[in-house]
């Protein structure tokens, strides 16, 4: 997957032995890198919401003083569909911005050595020229849909900067792009495009229905990355990033929202129609990330979308019982 190995062992941070605290670890994108961490020799540390939530300093700053970690990868935070961020603005910026400050001022009191937060693509202003570079952050208007959400990460963004400059400590900030995967959210209210179409289309076909409606005109492109090709991005970085900047992960990709709903339609065997509800919005109409900086460091993807699709609605049928419960 990595070219100039040598180069890369080089310079690599070396994450073997290091004690590593992965929040956020039973979501989409946090599953997919404590799974990639298993592949390191390094400790991973989790805790469940029931022990420690993270929405409480008190709690977080005992768990870090008792567990030390060396390393963070916060993926965590409240995530959803167009429907919960347009419904839910205030738990979209309110508890974003305290589960990430939480984590830094722990961070920054245990000494962690390295941190990675998680931005997402949806801070980008709304009309980004394409594919968008790192440096069109805050260089216009965010899509109102989810403007909560994406203003608390800038808060996370910002905040991160503000540690290196103040305190000379080493967070990054990584950008990934619309992800799909195990452990997706799959409740109908708050999940996104691929989680929601899965479902559809399985439902649709199970019960023989005529046809799918789905929101929008179908008429938007986005880019779909496979968590675990995310999650060994964010390993990569992790090992070889020397920057401060911000970073982006994505596939380089894109596929109009009407092309992704006939190849999900297609994988998962339906055989009726889809109608487009144009009543309901569309959202941004075009969103790829350049990865510029990712493919000059010497990483790539590993999963086509198509194979990422079929490998997903396989894990979707084998957990098909747990996540109707």
């Amino acid at each position: 997957m990595y070219s100039n190995k040598k180069k890369i062992f080089e310079m690599s941070f070396c994450i073997k032995k290091k004690k590593i605290f992965v929040a956020g670890h039973n979501g989409l994108a946090g599953s997919a890198i404590v799974r990639r961490l298993k592949k390191e020799e390094c400790k991973v540390i989790t805790v469940e919401k029931k022990k420690v939530n993270l929405l409480y300093r008190n709690q977080i700053s005992k768990f870090f003083q008792r567990e030390k970690p060396e390393i963070v990868i916060n993926a965590a935070g409240k995530v959803g569909g167009i429907a919960a961020n347009i419904n839910n603005p205030l738990d979209f910026i309110q508890n974003n911005i305290t589960i990430q400050d939480n984590i830094f001022r722990a961070s920054y009191n245990e000494k962690v050595k390295k941190l990675i937060f998680l931005g997402s693509s949806c801070i980008y202003p709304y009309d980004s020229k394409q594919p968008i570079k790192e440096e069109y952050l805050m260089k216009g208007d965010l899509e109102r849909s989810n403007e909560y959400y994406a203003l608390a990460k800038i808060v996370g963004i910002k905040t991160c900067e503000a540690y290196n400059k103040q305190f000379n400590c080493d967070f990054i900030t990584v950008m990934p792009t619309n992800l799909y995967g195990a452990n997706d959210n799959f409740n109908p209210e708050t999940s996104h495009v691929p989680a929601a179409l899965i479902d559809k289309f399985h439902y649709a076909k199970v019960h023989d229905h005529k046809n799918v409606v789905i929101w929008g005109d179908g008429k938007p492109y986005r880019e779909f990355m496979h968590a675990d090709d995310f999650a060994d991005a964010c390993i990569f970085i992790l090992k070889n990033y020397k920057k401060k900047d911000i970073i982006n992960i994505g596939t380089g990709e894109d596929i109009s929202i009407k092309d992704f709903a006939l190849l999900i339609m297609n994988v998962v065997g339906y055989k009726g129609k889809i109608v487009f509800d144009k009543n309901k919005p569309s959202g941004i109409k075009k969103k790829l990330l350049d990865i510029s900086k990712l493919k000059k460091m010497g990483w790539k993807p590993k999963f086509r979308l198509k194979n990422g699709i079929k490998n997903y609605y396989q894990w979707y049928l084998e957990n098909l019982n747990r996540l109707r419960k």
